[in-house]
């Protein structure tokens, strides 16, 4: 098996608790940011923010290392790509001084609204231009598969 079969399989692993580990994760990233809240927007100092940035930063890297290990083709997807934009603005964020609201309240719309985008906008593919499911074959898959929001 080459690495690109390794990040890119035909068919998207997956295991029995899965679902149920990714609900713990997301959980746990709820908690980290809920901490990170109440440092971030009341300028006071909580005596374990760290905790929370520490909690968030890993549900949050657990959470992407399980969907790129479920499929690498979230890296190419629109869902994964907000992933990557929010870690981008979270560092921004952890740079500053004093830590900057706006960016805060950036990564939580970006979170909402990907989270609740129809799938025809999640699995989207600015690479592709359109719905994409798996690397293989992308030509081939189905045509409902091809339509989204964005063409």
């Amino acid at each position: 098996m080459n690495f690109s079969q390794l990040i890119f399989p035909p068919k998207s692993r997956d295991f029995k608790a899965k679902r149920w580990l990714k609900i713990t994760l997301r959980t746990a990233h709820l908690i980290g940011m809920a901490g990170m809240a109440t440092y971030v927007l009341s300028d006071t100092f909580i005596t374990n923010w760290l905790f929370f940035i520490h909690l968030t930063i890993a549900s949050g890297v657990a959470m992407m290392l399980l969907d790129i290990w479920s499929n690498g083709v979230w890296l190419f997807q629109l869902r994964g790509q907000a992933i990557i934009i929010k870690l981008i603005l979270f560092a921004a964020l952890l740079m500053t001084e004093q830590y900057d609201s706006g960016l805060f309240f950036s990564i939580i719309i970006i979170s909402g609204l990907i989270a609740h985008a129809p799938s025809n906008v999640r699995y989207y593919s600015i690479f592709h231009r359109r719905r994409i499911e798996s690397l293989y074959a992308v030509d081939k898959q189905p045509t409902s598969a091809k339509k989204c929001y964005f063409d």
